[in-house]
């Protein structure tokens, strides 16, 4: 597998083969290329300037002005701290009525690591996206409005979650955006993510000395040890497309004294937000068991759950359209199939599209790696980003200017949720 993975040493000029044939209006297409061909210098400086900032989730002020600085320069409405400290949206509007683009950046980055996860690429390519509709709509004359949404910690944060029910969506007709990862080279994966669940578990005992009179103690770090090593277990019984992992901690904890608090952080993840609520259902009675064996009261606490990416098959047939006939492959097999994303929880509410395209990265370099932070800085993983903007952008394009495409989308997503179980 690893002889696939695209590698910083590999040749960028060679490109798999094309498709022959046509795309939806290449007349809308040569400007979002011409457009973003334009402006690449000024789109990398503003992603590498972001990469040498980091900055953790809702804590993103470097990243709001910067961005907000950027796009009020290239003729957006801008409004600034909307509806979260740190988040922004920035929107154009041609002519009367017509259909909303909705495009998402992302701007936090990972404790210690910085743009592991290559942020810095996902807001620069909301960014190339809007951009480039913009300069199509401006000289085509093409009415409809383009909504940029800067949304801060997806890093564990819910941030889109959080905006979603503030309202900062409503008026989208779709949503994209794109991830940064692993995979073949110049390949565009259009696979799902995996559903996530986050649960804080809390056991309370009764301290005691730990030499004098153990007999009189419920010890807590007894109960979270048996929590951890059930789940160990358990792992053999879960399907190899499920995670369960998580850690334990203390306060004022020493040898001598029998801990009567322990607090526990736990994710569960399965391919769909139905397998994973079976999966936390036998995780939590791990929890209960611990619990009744040392004695211990369990608190359990879904924290927050999200779902796995639906991606929308005709803007996704779309994409693939554009990409195989103009710019490189489409992969179902790499992406972020295995990550989680609170995007998945907005294309569970509205019509999305949310690929990952591969950029070049070293052996056991991929996502939340330093190896990443690296390679998310790099020119060819910058060329990478510009590629799938141009593509999203002659997608969002299509939504504004071609009615029956865009009923097409929405009566997919309808379908999509009959399937959902």
């Amino acid at each position: 597998m690893s002889d696939i993975v695209w590698r910083p040493e590999d040749d960028p000029n060679i490109r798999p083969p094309l498709q022959e044939g046509p795309v939806y209006r290449p007349d809308i297409l040569n400007i979002i290329e011409t457009t973003l061909d334009g402006l690449s210098g000024e789109l990398r400086a503003l992603s590498l300037d972001i990469h040498d900032h980091p900055e953790l989730k809702f804590e993103e002020k470097y990243a709001h002005d910067a961005y907000t600085t950027f796009m009020e320069k290239h003729g957006f409405i801008v409004t600034k701290n909307y509806l979260l400290e740190t988040a922004w949206v920035a929107t154009y509007t041609h002519g009367q009525g017509g259909r909303v683009l909705g495009v998402n950046s992302e701007m936090d980055a990972l404790p210690g690591i910085g743009h592991a996860c290559g942020h810095n690429l996902i807001g620069m390519s909301g960014v190339a996206v809007a951009l480039a509709a913009k300069s199509a709509m401006e000289r085509l004359n093409i009415d409809g409005k383009v909504v940029l949404l800067g949304t801060p910690a997806e890093e564990g944060g819910f941030g889109k979650v959080m905006l979603y029910e503030k309202g900062a969506y409503a008026e989208m007709d779709v949503c994209l955006m794109c991830h940064p990862t692993p995979g073949p080279r110049h390949s565009i994966s259009l696979t799902s993510s995996l559903a996530l669940s986050y649960i804080t578990v809390e056991y309370h005992g009764h301290t005691a000395h730990a030499g004098l009179s153990p007999w009189k103690a419920q010890n807590a770090l007894d109960a979270a040890v048996l929590a951890y090593n059930n789940i160990s277990l358990l792992r053999q019984q879960i399907k190899p497309t499920h995670r369960v992992h998580g850690i334990f901690r203390g306060k004022n904890w020493a040898p001598n004294i029998i801990p009567d608090h322990a607090i526990m952080q736990w994710l569960v993840r399965a391919p769909t937000t139905s397998e994973m609520e079976d999966t936390r259902r036998r995780v939590t009675a791990c929890f209960e068991a611990a619990a009744l064996a040392s004695g211990c009261k369990v608190q359990i606490t879904v924290t927050a759950t999200l779902n796995e990416i639906t991606q929308n098959k005709a803007l996704g047939d779309e994409l693939a359209d554009v990409v195989l006939k103009r710019y490189g492959a489409i992969d179902y097999d790499w992406g972020i199939k295995s990550a989680s994303t609170d995007f998945g929880n907005i294309s569970y509410l509205m019509p999305g599209l949310h690929p990952g395209f591969s950029i070049p990265t070293i052996p056991d370099g991929g996502n939340h790696t330093t190896g990443f932070t690296e390679a998310a800085r790099s020119e060819v993983s910058h060329d990478a980003c510009l590629v799938v903007s141009k593509a999203l952008a002659a997608v969002g394009m299509r939504v504004l200017t071609d009615e029956a495409f865009l009923q097409k989308v929405k009566d997919t997503f309808e379908e999509d949720k009959k399937l959902r179980v």
